[in-house]
């Protein structure tokens, strides 16, 4: 089972007792997975996902009494409501009559109070949510057939103070959240609360993965350095030695000459340790910055 089947396995055994959180859920259904037969004078709601339809037609049964059998339609599992359950339905959530509803799909009314907004947000995740195990990488999203129903999700996800953007992808428009922390905000939102433990205790170890590898990345960068420094400085002193000898040396930049190469893995604090008396890592480097500079002019003359 992938993280999101598990955080939706979660919100599907949320149970809402109030009537307008449960018509709130309703009409994420709706809006998401149905739509209205003229013809007919019914609703339909079919989804690939056979547990978003079973919602539905739990919620139908609560709110109105009636059972909906189950069907299928093209080829998905649907339900079909027909007359008086299909005029209960538009008209709790206010979905019928209204001039609006293209551009508003979410009626103020249905999410009026902060529970409903949970409910629809929640409801809506199992409809068309998907959030990526956090091991891989941070992201949830909304997928959505409609643009204004995208910006009605994302105007319900600012009213508790998370940021989405909306991009399009293959005719579909996508809410998303990419920081880790928004993430956590919204499986709290729809109360996902054991996917955020899992979600953060997996975050956390990755974030203290990443730490440890930068850190060793930064140590060996360092030590590379000091490795190829130390070689460059050994062959100016090999090389001074050979040509002219140490005698061309002032005795501080002989003592030190002679502390590199008897201690070629030294840093520049533990060779400064060993001369008489002790220099200073930036007083040993400047000396032996002048070797290397008194290589350099002996190379050039010859």
């Amino acid at each position: 089972m992938s993280f999101s089947q598990e955080v939706k396995a979660e919100l599907l055994k949320h149970t809402d007792t109030a009537r307008h959180c449960l018509i709130s859920s309703l009409c994420a259904i709706v809006n998401l997975c149905g739509f209205y037969e003229d013809t007919d004078s019914c609703v339909v709601i079919a989804s690939e996902n056979q547990s978003v339809v079973e919602l539905a037609a739990e919620l139908v049964e609560k709110l109105f009494g009636s059972k909906p059998y189950l069907t299928s339609f093209e080829n998905k599992p649907a339900i079909v409501l027909l007359e008086a359950d299909a005029d209960n339905v538009l008209s709790s959530c206010r979905l019928s009559d209204r001039e609006d509803r293209a551009e508003q799909p979410i009626d103020p009314l249905v999410v009026a109070s902060d529970c409903c907004k949970r409910a629809y947000l929640r409801t809506a995740f199992i409809c068309c949510g998907s959030v990526t195990d956090p091991e891989k990488t941070y992201h949830l999203e909304f997928v959505n057939n409609d643009y204004y129903h995208a910006l009605g999700l994302k105007e319900l996800v600012a009213y508790f103070g998370i940021e989405a953007k909306i991009i399009e992808r293959k005719n579909h428009y996508v809410l998303y959240l990419k920081e880790g922390e928004q993430i956590v905000d919204m499986l709290n939102l729809i109360t996902a609360h054991k996917a955020l433990m899992e979600y953060e205790n997996k975050r956390i170890l990755k974030e203290v993965r990443n730490n440890v590898n930068r850190i060793v990345n930064c140590e060996t960068a360092n030590l590379n350095k000091v490795v190829s420094a130390s070689v460059k400085q050994r062959e100016a002193i090999e090389y001074i030695k050979e040509k002219v000898g140490f005698s061309h040396l002032s005795p501080q930049l002989e003592e030190v000459a002679r502390a590199r190469l008897e201690n070629p893995d030294m840093s520049l604090k533990e060779l400064g340790a060993l001369l008489n008396p002790p220099v200073g890592k930036s007083g040993v480097n400047h000396r032996l910055k002048k070797i290397c500079e008194i290589a350099e002019q002996l190379k050039g003359e010859n």
